[in-house]
């Protein structure tokens, strides 16, 4: 049977009317569908970071939205996904969860604006089991079965199918949410006499979160819900889900690519998942990466049955898309009716990865977006003016490139505990090493004598920790060897140029081409190790110690760092991922946050004093000096710095800078 219809919000409206085919299509047909995947918008919905109380353009789902609309006036067939951890991650998530929580009629933030944009589906990552159960079952309008979890009537939700199959309750031992769902699209596709026809399209989408959520989650989790592996549940709901008349099945896994030795347990499935039969499409996220991206030189893209540059896993099309709203994947599925079911043509299917910004230019903001949250993003703002802690010092980096560890130490001490916890809960075979940590002096005058770390003593609030750690990483542990941990800090070192001691003129201690947010710079009692300025790079690590002793090459220590580093950021020796044995679902922001709410009074003494490095000592015939902001002598002293003078309170550029001296010999 078929029925004639028009269809006049698509450009085939030049063509007539299209025929509806109320049964199957005639074979031969085709097809362009776009799957449009968003993936750990992590609560930002605008583009502000709270942290640092000013607009952020680079992120936010306002700006994704404009992507968005363009995706779908090129691509009429499209079905808008989102991958998970949506609702948490920014102040605005918290002060949602924590500070005054929802009532159960109201709608989360990043919802409103998921349902405005007209989402087809959503599944559900790590982080948004962060909040509790409870908390879970509200902002989603569920009704989870657990203990826990009072049973009631659904609160107020996205009113959008949420999918999630590999997490169970342990009371009913059924899927917390529904584990699929099948949605109906109507498309328009091009029949095999090039006329126009209108056709349903049954889109199933399954969601898997990384079964790691027990551990991370485990206050909230233990004893109410567990977790299957990926191949196991897709292999048992995929068959389900055709049988029901799925015409295509899209994987929305919470979950990067790992070719490891399988675990219904590891925490990065998806490789493993697109080798299950059925599955035509993955939807990946949780490892912030950006996928497919042919320059890219992370590892998990380069895998047996990676394609990073055409955004294959295996032979089926996968995207990721970033974090933060930074990106929007498109998945365009060329597809043809062969008489009896949809078939993609894998060589006319495109993925790619699209970014709201450019260099310096940034697609504008959907001006429908903002308006959604208004009331909560004003009271956001005042919440994160409030006090997490205090401190008796000024934290400060106006120094730290001649040893000031002021801005420094809590943040290393902040990485060190947690990359501690962790490995003591879930990697009992790395228990017994030696935890580290480096952080760097993010702030180092580069863009300005303004650009500096400067948190006064007194109360320390949430947008104080982003003047501490300002980039939004990810926080990574690695395994490395003394001898590699030497060749890291001799990298490190290259922070500073050749001093000659013979010269009587006024040579610059540190290199304008050696970014501060390389000067990785280790904080703690155990280690100490001099930098010998007057040799050439690779070669300035001098008395490296460790608890007394000489550092011997073969001894094994766990770092503290970030992803960047970890990965490849920088060009370290013998970081490019390889090392990396913890890459944990925290950023190294909130790791920071909840540490200082924890420690509660930050003290000199034992927040912001353990130097670990100092320069040789080395007579100069002339003086050796930095730059660094005016009047700022009295913090050098505060640190310790005896040896540091002001020459002058302006070094003549026009920018503000100031000349200080170091004394070398002392």
């Amino acid at each position: 049977m078929q029925i004639r219809y028009c269809l006049p919000v698509l450009p085939l409206i030049l063509a007539g009317c299209a025929t509806i085919q109320s049964g199957v299509p005639a074979a031969g047909t085709s097809a362009t569908v776009a799957l449009l995947e968003t993936t750990d918008l992590h609560g930002n919905v605008v583009s502000y970071d709270y942290y640092k109380l000013a607009p952020e353009p680079s992120l936010g789902l306002e700006r994704t939205a404009t992507l968005i609309r363009q995706a779908r006036a090129e691509f009429p067939n499209n079905v808008l996904l989102d991958n998970g951890d949506t609702i948490q991650g920014t102040a605005l998530a918290d002060y949602q969860a924590i500070v005054k929580p929802l009532d159960c009629s109201e709608t989360l933030g990043i919802y409103k604006a998921l349902k405005a944009l007209k989402y087809d589906g959503t599944g559900i990552g790590n982080h948004d089991f962060n909040y509790g159960l409870a908390y879970l079952n509200q902002v989603t309008g569920s009704r989870f079965d657990v203990d826990g979890v009072t049973a009631k009537e659904p609160c107020a939700g996205p009113g959008i199918p949420q999918v999630l199959a590999n997490v169970y309750s342990v009371k009913t031992r059924q899927p917390l949410f529904k584990p699929y769902a099948i949605i109906d699209k109507q498309i328009t596709a091009t029949g095999p006499d090039g006329k126009p026809v209108a056709t349903t399209l049954k889109v199933g989408i399954i969601g898997f979160a990384p079964p790691t959520i027990l551990t991370w989650d485990k206050r909230w989790l233990e004893g109410k819900v567990y977790t299957e592996g990926l191949k196991e549940t897709a292999s048992r709901y995929i068959p389900e889900m055709k049988a029901k008349g799925a015409d295509i099945v899209v994987a929305i896994s919470h979950g990067g690519l790992d070719d490891s030795p399988y675990s219904p347990t590891m925490e990065n499935g998806s490789w493993y998942l697109s080798q299950v039969p059925g599955v035509d499409a993955m939807l990946i996220g949780h490892s912030h990466q950006i996928f497919p991206n042919a320059h890219s030189t992370v590892a998990q893209f380069d895998l047996p049955g990676v394609d990073k540059v055409k955004g294959l896993v295996n032979g089926v099309p996968t995207v990721m898309a970033n974090l933060w709203g930074k990106h929007l994947g498109v998945i365009g599925l060329h597809m043809t009716f062969d008489g009896k079911a949809w078939v993609i043509d894998k060589s006319r299917t495109t993925v790619e990865a699209r970014a709201t910004q450019t260099g310096k230019d940034t697609v504008a903001a959907d001006p429908a977006i903002a308006p959604l949250i208004a009331a909560e993003h004003a009271a956001t703002i005042q919440y994160v003016k409030t006090p997490i802690g205090k401190t008796d010092f000024r934290m400060a980096s106006y120094f730290a490139d001649v040893g000031d560890v002021s801005a420094i130490q809590v943040v290393n001490q902040a990485q060190a505990a947690y990359l501690r916890d962790y490995v003591k809960a879930n990697l009992p075979q790395y228990a017994d090493l030696p935890v580290l940590s480096v952080s760097s002096p993010f702030k180092t005058g580069s863009a300005g004598v303004t650009d500096y770390t400067d948190v006064q003593a007194g109360s320390i609030a949430l947008n104080n920790a982003a003047d501490l750690y300002l980039y939004p990483n990810a926080l990574y542990g690695v395994k490395v060897s003394g001898a590699e941990l030497k060749a890291w800090l001799e990298k490190t070192a290259g922070r500073f140029n050749q001093i000659d001691p013979k010269r009587t003129d006024a040579q610059e201690l540190v290199s304008t081409t050696y970014p501060g947010y390389n000067f990785d710079i280790v904080t703690s009692d155990d280690v100490r190790y001099e930098i010998d300025v007057t040799q050439p790079v690779g070669q300035r690590v001098k008395n490296l110690q460790f608890k007394g002793a000489p550092l011997q090459a073969d001894q094994q220590f766990l770092v503290a760092t970030n992803n960047y580093r970890a990965s490849g950021g920088g060009a370290f020796p013998g970081l490019d991922g390889s090392k990396t044995v913890v890459a944990a679902p925290d950023n190294n922001r909130d790791v920071l946050i909840a540490y200082i709410q924890k420690a509660k009074d930050l003290r000199r003494a034992a927040n912001g004093s353990a130097r670990s490095w100092r320069f040789a000592k080395v007579a100069t015939k002339g003086p050796v000096v930095f730059r660094s902001a005016p009047g700022k002598i009295e913090l050098a002293r505060a640190a310790g710095l005896t040896n540091v003078s002001e020459l002058r309170a302006d070094d003549g550029s026009g920018k503000g800078y100031a000349v200080y001296a170091i004394d070398l010999s002392k």
